[in-house]
C-alpha cells in the first residue's frame, strides 16, 4: 500500500469510527436510555429487552461493528504513525492491545445479543421465583460482560493501545506535538474506566471519558486525510515495499 492511499483509508476509517458510535447512542438511548440503563435491575432491563427487541438487536449490533472495527483502526493507525508495513516493538504492542480490546468489547455487547434476550423472556413469562433466579444469572452475566467489554476493551486496552500510540507520534517528527500531546490526554481519559473494576463508580463521566478519545480520532482522522490528498499519486511507497 503506497503512503497516500494508507494516509486516506486510515484517515477515513478513523472518522467513521469516530462517528459510527453516534448510531447505537441514538437507537439504544431513545429505546432503553442506554447507556444510563447498564447500572439498573433485571426487573427493569429485561422486559425493555423485550419490548424494545428491534431496537435492542439493531443498536447493538450496529455497536458490534463499530467494536470489530477498532481491530484494522488500531492497526493502521500504528502503520501511518511507523511509517511501514514493519511495525517497531513499541507499535506492535500497541496494535497487539487494538486487537485485544476489540476483542474484547465483542464478547461484553454480544451478551446483548443472545444471553440477555434468553434471560428476558424467562424472566417476563416466569414466576415471581423464577424472576428471583433470573434476576441473579442477570446480575452475574451482566457484571461479567460489562467489566470484560467496558472496563477492558473500552477502557484498559483500549487506553493502552492510545498511550502507546501518542508516545510514539512524540518520538516522531512526522506529526504535529499536539496530536501527541492529546493522544497522551485521550489514553489517560479512557483508562480510567477500568478503575469501575476497583469498584469506582464513574456514573455519567463515563461518556465524557469516551468523548475525549473520538475528538482523537477525528482529529487524527483529518489529518491524516490532508496528508494524504496532499501527497501526488506517486508519492514514494511505504520503507518494506522500498527494500
Amino acid at each position: 500500500m503506497n503512503k497516500k492511499t494508507l494516509y486516506l483509508s486510515t484517515g477515513i476509517l478513523l472518522l467513521v469510527e469516530a462517528f459510527l458510535i453516534f448510531v447505537p447512542t441514538i437507537i439504544l438511548g431513545g429505546a432503553i436510555d442506554w447507556p444510563n440503563n447498564l447500572d439498573l435491575p433485571a426487573s427493569v432491563n429485561l422486559p425493555l429487552v423485550i419490548s424494545e427487541s428491534t431496537a435492542v438487536r439493531s443498536g447493538y449490533f450496529v455497536y458490534l461493528i463499530y467494536s470489530v472495527l477498532f481491530w484494522p483502526v488500531a492497526l493502521l493507525t500504528a502503520r501511518v504513525v511507523a511509517g511501514s508495513d514493519q511495525l517497531p516493538p513499541l507499535l506492535r504492542i500497541a496494535a497487539g492491545f487494538g486487537v485485544i480490546s476489540a476483542l474484547a468489547r465483542t464478547i461484553g455487547i454480544v451478551r446483548w445479543l443472545s444471553a440477555m434476550p434468553v434471560l428476558a423472556t424467562l424472566y417476563v413469562d416466569g414466576t415471581p421465583e423464577t424472576q428471583a433466579v433470573v434476576s441473579v444469572v442477570y446480575d452475574a452475566v451482566n457484571a461479567y460482560g460489562g467489566t470484560i467489554g467496558e472496563a477492558l476493551g473500552v477502557g484498559l486496552f483500549a487506553g493502552m493501545w492510545m498511550l502507546l500510540i501518542a508516545v510514539a507520534m512524540l518520538r516522531s517528527t512526522e506529526f504535529p506535538r499536539w496530536l501527541g500531546l492529546f493522544g497522551l490526554m485521550a489514553a489517560l481519559a479512557v483508562t480510567l474506566q477500568s478503575t469501575e473494576m476497583l469498584g469506582a463508580d464513574l456514573g455519567g463521566l463515563i461518556v465524557v471519558l469516551v468523548a475525549v478519545l473520538h475528538l482523537w480520532l477525528m482529529a487524527a482522522g483529518g489529518l491524516f486525510i490532508v496528508r494524504g490528498l496532499r501527497l501526488p499519486a506517486g508519492a514514494a511507497v511505504l520503507a518494506e515495499e522500498r527494500r
